[in-house]
């Protein structure tokens, strides 16, 4: 049975962890406290002859070649061969999870498409779901040890109730060589159009739904026999195992405690137990376990998919659905929330710490008092200051545009107190990119009971790359106006700009 400690690791405490590290069901322990105790046994038998049984001399050559074994163990790609290993391997796992089929979706179809409370509805639907759940059990029987030992033969799976002894003369009257899982999903397609021929399926479309449903349930079978018939190369997992045993059987030499009164570097002291040495095959060879668990998990171990437990539920469910429940469901009445457009369902004491209020947006608390701030006062020492100096204005704005270049590439900022708030553009409408229009009240100079005049000349052509101008009256939230890059209809007649009507370019802060 697959080893279950979700609801054990819900939430993140402190130590929380320590409760999986003590279970022994599908533990890490418990695969590998055989291979463990054989290390441990030969690292202390020739720890033993080493200390005890040799010579001087002998001791002498024994050192030398543990020296050389430690030199060359670090050698191995050990992690990085098993890495890519258990990667593979674990991925391979998980489609395989992935792929498992399920009747749901079919018998949602056959029991809201097949209609008939008759006893021939009735039995025409258990049949086609009987077909679906013969077809995984099939495939189950080639790919799972444990399925394969419950349904040994043909036999079993009649006596079981998948199969009638008709339909099993039928199925061995076809002489086939290969697996033949696909026989029943022939048996489904030709009774679903006999079904629509019937009338027991009122619609041709209906009848191309359940028929697309049972091929895609058929993909998840043959993509099951393909994981089992082609799994991962076998050059692979030998070079995988051989790199693993052969670095812990160099470390059975090689990390030794020597003789402290030799000299070698890294051994003056004997501590006898080589507890580091003895987690690093703690981890390696666990990291080879568990790829060796799940490289096929439709075996007997304890984290493998219980495939009989998916054949029994899967049985179970159809049956029910497309025969006791089919068309059946409850009378329709108001909800309690019918006159509420506010509806909330309520909290117990344990979660109602869980009652937050909605996510409105991450600049829901952004503060702007700071534009606020930019009003009238500054706004018309703006306009004195440009209707005495005109010329030096427009300097000054050539000036500040190279400064606002240079700031950019520099990225140097001004303080925030000596500013101005940059406006926000937003794009409302087709028109231009100006906070003015030529034919509106709303420009400089004028108020709601003047209208302009027939000369338009005191207003130069918008730009469309002005992006705010500093004289216009408007707030800095206000929306702008835009209007055409063309000349408007007003604008027909020539005119000489002065030195006055060129537009005033003024770059926002970088």
């Amino acid at each position: 049975m697959t080893v279950t400690y979700s609801s054990k690791v819900a939430n993140a405490t402190f130590f929380g962890f320590h409760r999986l590290l003590l279970r022994w069901r599908g533990s890490i322990y418990k695969l590998l406290y055989r291979e463990f105790i054989v290390f441990v046994l030969l690292y202390t038998l020739v720890s033993l002859v080493y200390r005890l049984a040799l010579s001087d001399p002998e001791k002498r050559f024994f050192e030398k070649l543990a020296l050389h074994c430690n030199k060359y163990a670090e050698q191995i790609p050990v992690t990085f061969v098993l890495g890519f290993y258990v990667t593979l391997v674990v991925n391979r796992w998980w489609n395989q999870f992935v792929n498992l089929p399920w009747p749901d979706r079919l018998m949602f179809l056959v029991s809201s498409c097949v209609h008939g409370h008759d006893e021939q509805g009735r039995l025409l639907r258990r049949t086609l779901m009987r077909y679906v759940n013969l077809t995984s059990l099939l495939i189950f029987r080639s790919v799972s040890t444990a399925v394969c030992k419950r349904f040994p033969t043909m036999e079993h799976v009649v006596e079981a109730g998948f199969m009638t002894p008709e339909e099993r003369k039928i199925f061995d009257a076809v002489k086939s060589p290969h697996l033949k899982y696909w026989i029943p999903v022939v048996w489904f397609s030709n009774m679903a159009s006999r079904a629509r021929t019937e009338g027991r399926i009122k619609d041709s479309v209906d009848l191309q739904t359940i028929l697309n449903e049972m091929n895609t349930f058929r993909t998840w079978c043959s993509t099951l026999f393909g994981y089992d018939w082609v799994g991962i190369p076998l050059v692979y997992t030998q070079v995988v195992t051989l790199a693993v045993y052969t670095f812990i059987f160099a470390c059975i030499i090689g990390r030794q405690f020597l003789d402290p009164a030799q000299g070698y570097p890294g051994h003056d002291q004997d501590f006898y137990v080589p507890i580091f040495t003895m987690l690093q095959f703690f981890f390696y060879s666990g990291w080879l376990k568990v790829a060796e668990q799940l490289i096929n998990p439709f075996g007997e171990d304890d984290d493998d998919f219980e495939a009989n437990w998916c054949i029994d539920r899967n049985l179970q469910v159809s049956l029910i659905a497309v025969d006791e429940m089919h068309m059946n469901f409850p009378p329709m009445t108001k909800d309690i929330y019918w006159n509420d457009s506010e509806a909330l369902p309520p909290y117990t004491l344990a979660a109602a710490d869980y009652c937050i209020p909605s996510f409105l947006g991450s600049t829901r608390e952004l503060d702007l008092s700071g534009i606020f701030q930019f009003g009238e006062a500054d706004k018309m020492d703006i306009h004195r200051q440009d209707s005495h100096n005109s010329n030096h204005n427009f300097r000054h704005g050539r000036q500040t545009s190279v400064l606002g270049h240079v700031r950019r590439l520099l990225s140097v900022q001004d303080p925030p107190e000596l500013v101005p708030p940059r406006p926000s553009f937003k794009r409302h409408s087709s028109e231009a990119f100006f906070p003015f229009r030529p034919d509106s009240h709303d420009y400089p100079g004028s108020d709601d009971q003047a209208s302009p005049g027939p000369d338009h000349s005191l207003f130069p052509r918008p730009n469309l790359f002005n992006s705010y101008n500093p004289l216009s009256t408007n707030h800095p939230l206000d929306t702008l106006r835009e209007v055409s890059s063309t000349l408007s209809s007003l604008d027909t007649e020539p005119r000489t700009p002065s030195f006055t009507d060129l537009p005033q370019w003024v770059y926002p802060p970088f």
